[in-house]
């Protein structure tokens, strides 16, 4: 079923690292530019897709129109626990099966916007652990942008981290 304006609306594709401090930013900013008339496409991985709808119910990612949620499997075994997932395995495993799993999405929702369902992808949004989305955008030709969820303080000590390497402060003894 299409609509009328899907041609006119922007489509940011928001897809963040699967882990709390990095959803809540990118969602926060995802609202931020539904607000300001642009069609989204969130996206999760399943495992946390599927933690969503548990903890919300299964009706709670519908009735808001032009902001959508899609899924891609994170190549993770499925777990029964309802926590942050093993971070050194997911990361290993988003980047083995995170660029032909987004970049399937993107051919997806192209497909789609030629029948009107969605407007055309017009960017991408993804965090900046997300760095196999910076392939499937180049290729598809698609606008990018990063994300940088962490805290200013977090950037600090990220940008620090050599420095304090190199005067003896860190590893601590």
């Amino acid at each position: 079923m299409g609509y009328p304006q899907a041609r006119e609306k922007p489509h940011a594709v928001c897809i963040p690292y699967p882990a709390q401090g990095h959803i809540n930013p990118m969602l926060k900013l995802a609202k931020l530019l539904h607000h300001r008339g642009f069609h989204i496409t969130f996206v999760n991985t399943e495992y946390n897709h599927q933690r969503l709808l548990r903890s919300r119910g299964l009706r709670s990612l519908d009735g808001l129109p032009h902001f959508r949620f899609a899924s891609i499997p994170d190549g993770l075994p499925p777990s029964a626990g309802d926590s942050t997932q093993d971070i050194p395995s997911l990361c290993v495993s988003l980047n083995e099966h995170g660029p032909l799993s987004f970049k399937s999405l993107l051919v997806e929702l192209r497909e789609q916007s030629k029948d009107g369902v969605v407007p055309p992808v017009t960017c991408i949004v993804s965090d900046g652990v997300m760095t196999f989305t910076v392939d499937a955008a180049e290729e598809l030709k698609i606008p990018e942008v990063v994300l940088w969820t962490p805290s200013a303080c977090g950037l600090l000590g990220y940008t620090m981290y050599r420095r304090l390497v190199e005067d003896g402060f860190t590893p601590m003894k």
